[in-house]
C-alpha cells in the first residue's frame, strides 16, 4: 500500500508540473500588466500545433523545435500587446477582458477552420518511455516538464531579482507611476512581460506534444485549470503558481485514485471555492494586493 501511495504521489507531482508550467506565464502577465489574458491558452495551442507540423513535415523533434516555436510565439505576443493590449491599457478592465476573450475565440476558430477538429498526435521514442526506480515509475516526458518548470521558476527568480530588466518588471508590478517617474519605460516593460508570458505558453505547448494531442480546444481546457492555479497561488506570484500547480496535481491524482476519476475536476474546483472563502488573496498573495498594485 505504501508503494501505491508513493506512486500516486509521483503521478500527482508530475501532473502538477504540467499545470504549473501552463500557469506561470498567465500569472506573470497579470502581475506586471494587470491583464487577465483569456487568450493565454490559445498561445499554448499555437505552440503545440507548431511543434506538430514541424515534426510531421520536417521530422524535427519537439525537444528541438522549441528553439524555433518559443521565439515565434514570443514575437506573436509582442505583436498582440502592441496591436490589442496597449491601446486598451487605460480603458476599463472589462475592455481588456472582452478583447482577450475575443482574441481567444478568433484564434480557436481560426485553428478549427485551418486544421479541423481532429486530434493530431505524434509518436516519439520517448512518448511512452518510463524511468523505473524500485517500485516507482516516472513518465519521462512529464518528468522533463517538471524539470523545465523548476528551471523556469528559478530562472525567473534570478531574472526578476538580479537584472535591471527584471527589477524594472518588479517595479512596474508594484507601482507603475513611481516606476515611470524613475525613468522606466512602462510600455516596454508591459510588452516584455506579455511576450515572456505567452512565450512560456508556446514552450509549454511544445513540451506537451509528446503526451497530448494537438486540437483547437486544448488551450481552452488548460486555461481553465491555469486560472484555478493562478488564483490559488496568488495572482501575480510565480512561486505561488508553481506550488498551487503541484497542489492541484496532487488533488487530481489522489482523488482519482481514492474517490473517482469522474470527480477530479469537481473536487479541485470545490477546494478552489473553499480556499477563496478562507484566503481570498491566494496561497502566496498579499491582502489588498489588487488594490495596491502589488503581487
Amino acid at each position: 500500500m505504501v508503494s501505491i501511495i508513493a506512486q500516486v504521489f509521483i503521478s500527482g507531482l508530475l501532473l502538477g508540473g504540467v499545470y504549473a508550467l501552463v500557469s506561470i506565464g498567465l500569472t506573470l502577465i497579470f502581475g506586471v500588466c494587470r491583464v487577465i489574458n483569456f487568450a493565454q491558452g490559445e498561445y499554448l495551442m499555437l505552440g503545440i500545433y507548431g511543434a506538430f507540423w514541424l515534426f510531421h513535415l520536417l521530422g524535427i523533434d519537439p525537444y528541438i523545435s522549441f528553439l524555433l516555436i518559443t521565439p515565434l510565439v514570443f514575437a506573436f505576443g509582442i505583436l498582440t500587446q502592441k496591436m490589442i493590449i496597449r491601446p486598451l491599457l487605460n480603458s476599463p478592465a472589462s475592455a481588456l477582458v472582452f478583447a482577450t476573450f475575443g482574441l481567444s475565440i478568433v484564434l480557436q476558430n481560426g485553428a478549427l477552420l485551418t486544421w479541423k477538429s481532429d486530434p493530431r498526435s505524434i509518436q516519439t521514442s520517448y512518448s511512452n518511455h518510463m524511468i523505473v526506480i524500485g517500485d516507482l515509475v516516472f513518465n519521462t516526458p512529464r518528468l522533463v516538464i517538471l524539470v523545465v518548470t523548476v528551471a523556469i521558476v528559478i530562472g525567473l527568480y534570478f531574472y526578476l531579482n538580479r537584472t535591471y530588466g527584471g527589477k524594472a518588471l518588479t517595479a512596474v508590478a508594484q507601482d507603475r507611476v513611481a516606476a515611470q517617474l524613475m525613468g522606466v519605460d512602462i510600455y516596454k516593460v508591459y510588452r516584455l512581460a506579455f511576450a515572456i508570458g505567452v512565450g512560456l505558453e508556446g514552450l509549454a505547448g511544445v513540451l506537451l506534444l509528446p503526451i497530448y494531442s494537438a486540437e483547437p480546444t486544448i488551450g481552452f481546457n488548460f486555461c481553465i485549470i491555469a486560472f484555478v492555479v493562478v488564483v490559488l497561488g496568488g495572482m501575480g506570484n510565480v512561486f505561488g503558481a508553481f506550488f498551487a500547480g503541484l497542489i492541484i496535481g496532487f488533488v487530481e491524482a489522489f482523488s482519482g485514485f481514492f474517490i473517482s476519476p469522474q470527480l477530479q475536476g469537481a473536487l479541485y474546483f470545490l477546494i478552489f471555492v473553499v480556499f477563496l472563502i478562507i484566503r481570498p488573496q491566494g496561497l502566496m498573495g498579499i491582502i489588498g494586493a489588487e488594490e495596491m498594485g502589488l503581487k
